[in-house]
């Protein structure tokens, strides 16, 4: 699992070239920089650990001033650890766009989705609703209906679908094919949606 870190910009629409529209998401991935590079010898695995994103340094502590300083760079916003990249890198490298991914390749985006607060089982789970408003039927429209199990086992089920927080998890969404690559301005145009809000930090894997 090779790949870059990077934010989302927003969402838009490119042409195929049968003429057909695609939307597509813009994300701006990289530079990021080799903030460690782990080895089987000291660490038991082998990884690379990417920073993205300035931040002032009185926002970081000591142990992350040294960490960074070590690597020669500016401290970070963001840090992953990625996994099988095909080539070794060393402390303090800057890694592209264009250096990790190709256009037509299939990449997979993590992100954190859009939190949505407290919400009822007909936007959460999908429920609809107990229907009309007969045989006495007030103002219930949109709840449960009955959740229990009669008197036996006079409980509710773990994992029973109900009301309660939604969004704020982290998804990965696969397969997304990349449209365009500009490495002039670090952007990368993959097809369909990608979890999170604008400006939101995102993991694309290849």
């Amino acid at each position: 699992m090779s790949g870059l870190i990077g934010k989302k910009i927003g969402m838009t629409s490119v042409y195929n070239a049968d003429g057909q529209a695609l939307a597509c998401t813009v994300i701006e991935t990289g530079p990021c920089v080799v903030t460690q590079v782990r080895s089987i010898e000291k660490d038991g695995y082998t990884a690379v650990q990417l920073g993205y994103g300035d931040k002032k340094e009185k926002h970081s502590n000591k142990p992350e001033l040294g960490h960074f300083k070590k690597a020669g760079t500016t401290p970070k916003r963001k840090l992953v650890e990625f996994k099988e990249f095909e080539k070794e890198f060393n402390l303090g490298e800057t890694l592209t766009v264009s250096d990790v991914f190709t256009e037509a390749d299939f990449v997979d985006v993590v992100g954190t989705a859009k939190g949505r607060g407290f919400q009822g089982v007909v936007k959460r789970h999908g429920f609809g609703g107990v229907g009309g408003q007969t045989h006495g039927q007030h103002n219930r429209g949109r709840h449960p209906g009955s959740i229990g199990a009669c008197s036996f086992p006079s409980r509710v089920f773990k994992g029973l679908r109900m009301a309660g927080r939604m969004g704020g998890n982290r998804v990965k969404v696969q397969n997304l094919r990349i449209l365009r690559i500009l490495p002039e301005q670090n952007l990368l145009v993959v097809s369909g949606s990608v979890p999170g809000a604008k400006n939101s930090y995102v993991i694309i894997e290849k």
